[in-house]
């Protein structure tokens, strides 16, 4: 029986730019020794930001710092806005069931509320989930069958017809080379007027 004490509510506020057209979802922030800023995706270790740097910039280190110590949160926020895409979690509060940042082992005590979130940001046309827990999350939370890894299926919400992307995880632990997980990204990218 887990204590009260146990449940980790998300460290975050959303970043949502009030011109997002893209709303992506991960599961949950690892545990903060992990943390390289105080951002999303911002464990070292997990490649999210080396795979819009390889594709934005063909540099796939343009978001570290110089020392390469860090991702730097500063000029990821001002590309993020410039290019409307907002960022958030599926779960809200969750309870580790090992010591680890991995997805198996967190059990979802409450899901965000993805609604709340889509009122804020009324031009967004596409959700993208970056792993197997956000689109398990979501895809119950909006009752659609799942998408395959790199394909997308339509969701209704109030009067907007959205797109949900299911992108492959940008942790290592994933198998995947970074460059292939960057051609899955680059083309919802594409579809979505982003990268152009």
């Amino acid at each position: 029986m887990n204590n009260i004490k146990d449940i980790e509510q998300h460290p975050l506020e959303p970043f949502l730019p009030c011109n997002a057209s893209l709303l992506m979802l991960g599961s949950f922030p690892p545990q903060r020794k992990r943390w390289s800023m105080d951002f999303f995706y911002p464990n070292l270790q997990n490649d999210m930001w080396r795979i819009f740097g390889y594709i934005f910039f063909n540099d796939k280190e343009y978001f570290l710092t110089d020392n390469k110590k860090a991702f730097d949160k500063a000029k990821l926020e001002t590309f993020l806005t410039q290019k409307g895409i907002a960022l958030y979690d599926t779960a809200f509060a969750v309870i580790r069931l090992q010591d680890n940042a991995s997805d198996k082992f967190l059990e979802v005590v409450e899901s965000t509320n993805i609604e709340l979130l889509l009122k804020q940001i009324p031009d967004c046309k596409a959700i993208i989930t970056t792993g197997q827990k956000a689109t398990d999350v979501l895809c119950e939370y909006f009752s659609v069958k799942q998408p395959a890894i790199g394909d997308k299926t339509e969701i209704s919400f109030q009067d907007r017809t959205l797109f949900l992307y299911r992108m492959p995880s940008s942790s290592r632990a994933y198998p995947l080379k970074l460059e292939k997980k960057s051609e899955l990204y680059a083309q919802a990218f594409r579809d979505l007027n982003i990268l152009y």
